[in-house]
């Protein structure tokens, strides 16, 4: 069960990520029998304040620049996506090719064992060992078209000789020490699992409680199980404690018996799919109050509850992707070589993410931007009455290729936190351990841009890229941290280049990965006490302002301190010459970590062409970074207001960016940005939605 946690008071090992459960030889309640299954043989990532010397970044987007994944070809991986796991490559037969004689599933001759001065290696095969084609093409077929079944099955009763097969090839299963930890609860009485359906229930309705507006109505239309529906449900558990003492590798990794437990679920979930069965791994439940539903014994832990039977038909597509829930991500995300961030596809060169972010940004589509002006000027109004939204219409239509444009909805908000070493030089009252109050704050649902963010429908995400502080876990924070602060730009760089490439590549990710969790808009936050000053020295160094006209009052700050500010960004300016063929190096000199996270967003957002909508000058101040790395990326930029940030301004006339709103604000954290996405969404809606002078059979003027 994903998402659950374990229960102390039945296990004493450390729990999976989807909570396992063992029934060791126990009976259950009435109705549900204990299966044990036929007998057969058979790093955490840390924290970095830097890269290597290189300055080789750490993230890597697509190895092809498409913000949504291309068709594979034959050979390469499929893009079918559910539940954030990755279909297998292509079934076209495709063995490992032998570099002798280029023949796929060939011995290779023995003149391939031979390695000429000045050719390459040859490669062995293994095609002694491989299967025939058309049983390669079964397999590969059966790992593309496995389905998370919600729908369509049938009340028709399992065959016990089938039922044992797909148990069978669950229970070989690969585990550490040949333990096979794992046990199969068969629940076909009616009564429990109509308990268990309850349970799911509940959690269902909690969570969707949870969510946004427009989430929360996306969600309303997801079926999450069939707990009644399908004929019967397997609890597959797990006991940590089983095998010989001590045990290889379990011992020193004690999850390493609930992973084998997975394994097992994939193994009946393959099975099954082969057979014509459909299988539904149930999410939406506690691992602890299914526990006590069926009663398990303290000492087993639940790793999945299945919904099995057989079904009209499967999905051509994942249901969560067919509902627009989310879009998964392709394989070449997924491929690291030598070092995390290093990322392509075999045979492929590694690029870092930056790089290929940057490949990916494009113009505005010129057809869809003709198309869109078009029909404005044919649409039931008077030419241009809708003023600045007329032009965002035709902006959004370009960015997305297609007239109308998608509503951008669902939308979220990315708010990006990190210290700042100015702080030192005395350029706010406010003391630096606010940022992570604020933080928690966030996380707790209490600050400003989460009463705004529930107010027009928006999830938020908060991102700790640069908190002096540890911040405890927390469901709805991403722990990204580059480093505890920046240095103070007064005395030297900012950060360290590596600091910033990570910082960007952060940046990149979280909209890369929201906008495939299904977000069709990108709105930017950030929270770092003392961060309007690197905001201004930004401002100055991209536009050219001073930094009289650049700095502001940010908090609120007296006339003393807001004088000590203008020096400390002269001073931060004359100790790091501007360098305008160097853009990076730029930010990092005078920007913060969460600038830089910042511009990673809007350049991510740019790559997978959806609208970033922009808060205030910490967000102006990134977009002009993003903007001097990648010209075209200001294309996806919408100016959500004008702070009353001096500098805000002149980002917004550097940027060439008019704001939807204008209402003396500068808070930050994303706030005035929120209050604009309903005129955002409002005129790509108009585009869509509003009727024609024809259609309204509407005489137009001449």
């Amino acid at each position: 069960m994903s998402g659950a946690s374990g229960r102390s008071s039945r296990s004493d090992a450390s729990e999976p990520p989807h909570a396992p459960v063992e029934t060791d030889g126990a009976q259950g309640p009435a109705g549900a029998h204990h299966v044990p299954g036929p007998f057969s043989a058979r790093q955490e990532h840390g924290t970095q304040d830097a890269r290597s010397a290189s300055g080789e970044p750490g993230g890597v987007v697509g190895e092809t620049p498409e913000p949504v994944p291309a068709r594979s070809a034959p050979g390469t991986a499929g893009t079918h996506e559910e539940d954030g796991t990755q279909d297998a490559p292509s079934t076209s037969g495709a063995a490992p090719r032998a570099h002798g004689d280029g023949q796929e599933g060939a011995v290779p001759h023995a003149a391939a064992t031979r390695v000429d001065a000045d050719a390459e290696p040859l490669a062995r095969t293994s095609a002694g060992q491989a299967y025939a084609d058309a049983e390669r093409e079964a397999v590969y077929r059966t790992i593309r078209e496995r389905r998370d079944v919600r729908v369509g099955f049938r009340p028709d009763p399992i065959a016990h000789d089938l039922l044992t097969r797909i148990l069978e090839a669950a229970h070989q299963a690969p585990s550490v020490g040949h333990a096979k930890p794992w046990d199969f609860l068969v629940v076909d009485d009616r009564a429990l699992r109509t308990r268990v359906h309850d349970l799911a229930r509940a959690e269902r309705e909690g969570h969707a409680r949870s969510l946004p507006g427009t989430r929360a109505h996306a969600f309303s239309g997801l079926k999450v199980e069939a707990i009644l529906e399908a004929p019967l449900n397997i609890a597959v558990t797990v006991d940590p404690t089983r095998g010989p003492r001590p045990a290889a590798g379990r011992d020193a990794r004690p999850m390493n018996a609930p992973y084998s437990a997975a394994l097992a679920v994939e193994n009946l979930w393959l099975a099954a799919r082969a057979e014509g069965l459909g299988v539904g791994w149930v999410s939406f439940l506690d691992e602890r109050d299914v526990a006590r539903a069926l009663d398990l014994p303290p000492h087993l832990d639940v790793v999945a509850y299945l919904c099995v039977g057989h079904v009209d038909e499967f999905p051509t597509e994942p249901e969560l992707g067919l509902g627009g829930w989310a879009k998964g991500r392709p394989l070449s995300w997924a491929v690291h070589h030598d070092r995390y961030g290093r990322r392509g596809l075999p045979g492929r060169e590694p690029t870092s993410l930056l790089e290929e972010t940057i490949a990916a940004i494009g113009a505005l589509s010129a057809r869809a931007v003709e198309e869109a002006r078009d029909r404005q000027s044919r649409m039931a109004k008077p030419p241009g009455s809708l003023g600045v939204l007329e032009e965002v219409s035709v902006r959004l239509a370009g960015l997305s290729g297609e007239c109308p444009p998608p509503i951008p909805e669902p939308a979220a908000v990315a708010v990006f936190a990190g210290d700042h070493g100015v702080h030192a030089q005395g350029v706010t009252p406010w003391p630096q351990e606010v940022t992570a109050q604020m933080v928690q704050t966030f996380l707790s649902g209490g600050a400003v841009v989460n009463a705004f963010a529930a107010q027009v429908g928006a999830d938020v995400t908060v991102v700790d890229v640069g908190v002096v502080a540890d911040l405890p876990p927390s469901q709805g924070l991403l722990p990204r941290k580059v480093a505890r602060g920046t240095a103070d730009p007064t005395q030297g760089p900012a950060m360290t280049r590596p600091q910033v490439l990570q910082a960007l590549e952060t940046g990149i990710e979280v909209a890369r990965d929201l906008v495939s969790a299904g977000h069709r808009c990108l709105i930017t936050g950030d929270m770092g006490i003392a961060n309007t000053t690197p905001s201004a020295a930004l401002v100055c160094a991209y536009t050219g302002a001073s930094p009289e006209d650049a700095t502001g009052v940010g908090t609120g700050v007296d006339e003393q301190t807001h004088k000590r500010k203008v020096d400390v960004v002269r001073r931060a300016l004359e100790a790091n010459p501007v360098d305008a063929s160097d853009p990076v190096g730029t930010l990092a000199a005078l920007g913060g970590l969460e600038h830089a996270a910042l511009a990673g967003f809007v350049l991510g957002g740019a790559a997978m062409r959806v609208p970033v909508l922009l808060d205030g000058v910490i967000a102006g101040s990134a977009a002009l970074a993003a903007a001097a790395i990648s010209p075209e990326s200001v294309s996806a930029c919408f100016a959500g207001h004008r702070s009353s940030e001096p500098g805000h301004a002149a980002a917004l006339d550097h940027l060439g960016l008019r704001p939807l709103v204008d209402l003396e604000m500068r808070l930050g954290e994303g706030s005035g940005a929120l209050l604009a996405l309903p005129m955002l969404q409002a005129s790509a809606r108009a585009l869509r939605s509003v009727a024609t002078l024809e259609d309204s059979g509407i005489t137009a003027a001449p």
